[in-house]
């Protein structure tokens, strides 16, 4: 193995350039959730060129490859990236900036995919030196409920065959470039979209006696909701309960009939997560009722919590460890963020880490989600080598 390792860091110095290139082009090339048809055509492309087998169309854009090494049935390892990006406007300057207004890669899913081309090339060259099946599944969806991961898992994309793990990476802007980190067990949150509507009865604002006000009652419920996280959750299950979006359309001398509300609710405990919903619900109404005014309350139940399967975590970490050194392999921090990887760690034993991609030097200190997000493109070198050695140990452990 140590003598494939190194041939391993060739390859994923070799092929960087390339690699980047790939990157550049989805950069420039970005499509919403769901939506990302020439993502998946130039996905198709790339994997054409390097002859690996693949099935197109799983959620419409979604690909699953198999690469084989001798005796392909011994063990099913999965490799998962994202292919879609966010309704974000990009403001870096750069020769590869967005060119589809308003759509942007910000969450990083440009190098999760041209990552796993790069993996695709590598391992592919060296499939006579292992045993087992590579799997390598290319996801839509991750930023938009019900997320694309339960989606391509019901189409089948964790079957024919099954495998024995799944390992997924997200890049990391707190960490710099050329580390990687890891947790095991519990790692991050599930996430529901809350959706409130507060009706009252409006008029002026200076006969408020005369009125059901649904700001003031808004301020009661907000207030509130907060002890379902301060008073009534265990000090075990970390909880956060956020509101971001708030519509009362009155004015100075306005109350309006009606107050809009959106927000997240996040844990990390499926029994209390069900029960929280029962809790906010029930407040929230009650609180309305109590002053005059109604409450609509609906939950969308978005992705569960995600863990990472203590095994193959430890494996993964070892790997890195023994790829990059010690020195650059943290221990990461629960974290309250969800993502749709969570289904499949729902499912399989699974694995999802995190590639640092931060750059002081270079200005590259921007965070996920962000208008100038970009990352520090060395760190494509380490995601491609890294990937590869990791999936390769899945396979002998």
């Amino acid at each position: 193995m140590e003598n494939l390792m190194k041939i391993i860091k060739e390859k994923a110095a070799s092929y960087k350039e390339d690699v980047i290139a790939i990157r550049r082009h989805l950069h420039q090339h970005p499509e919403l959730s769901f939506e990302e048809f020439n993502t998946s055509k130039y996905v198709c492309s790339k994997l054409d060129e390097l002859g690996v087998e693949y099935q197109s169309g799983i959620v419409k854009t979604g690909i699953v490859a198999l690469i084989k090494g001798k005796n392909p049935e011994s063990k099913v390892i999965a490799l998962r990236a994202d292919l879609d990006a966010l309704p974000i406007i990009e403001e870096n300057d750069i020769e590869y900036k967005s060119v589809n207004e308003g759509v942007m890669h910000a969450c990083g899913h440009d190098v999760h995919t041209s990552s796993l081309l790069g993996v695709a090339k590598i391992l592919s060259e060296v499939q006579d030196q292992y045993e087992g099946t590579i799997k390598l599944i290319f996801q839509p969806g991750e930023e938009r409920l019900p997320g694309g991961a339960s989606l391509m898992i019901k189409e089948g994309a964790l079957e024919n065959p099954v495998p024995n793990s799944v390992i997924g990476q997200h890049v990391y802007p707190q960490l710099e470039s050329g580390k990687v980190g890891f947790k095991s067990g519990m790692y991050m949150a599930s996430t529901d979209e809350l959706y409130m509507t507060v009706k009252g009865k409006g008029g002026h604002a200076a006969l408020p006696h005369l009125n059901v006000d649904p700001i003031l009652i808004t301020a009661h419920i907000l207030t509130s909701l907060q002890q379902v996280v301060s008073r009534m959750s265990h000090p075990t299950a970390p909880t956060v309960l956020s509101f971001g979006k708030i519509i009362g359309k009155g004015s100075t001398n306005i109350i309006p009939d009606k107050v809009e509300l959106e927000g997240t609710f996040r844990a990390m405990n499926e029994e209390w997560r069900g029960e929280a919903h029962i809790k906010m619900k029930k407040m929230a109404e009650s609180i309305a009722e109590s002053m005059g005014g109604e409450c609509e309350f609906k939950i969308v139940k978005g992705y569960p919590f995600l863990v990472n399967d203590e095994m193959v975590t430890g494996n993964a970490k070892q790997s890195a460890i023994d790829y990059l050194g010690e020195e650059n392999v943290v221990d990461l921090d629960l974290r309250m963020t969800a993502e749709d990887f969570a289904y499949y760690s729902q499912v399989a034993p699974s694995c999802f880490y995190r590639l640092g991609i931060k750059n002081e030097e270079k200005n590259i200190t921007s965070g996920l989600h962000t208008s100038t997000f970009n990352v520090d493109e060395d760190a494509i070198e380490t995601s491609i080598g890294l990937m590869s050695w990791i999936a390769l140990n899945q396979l002998k452990s």
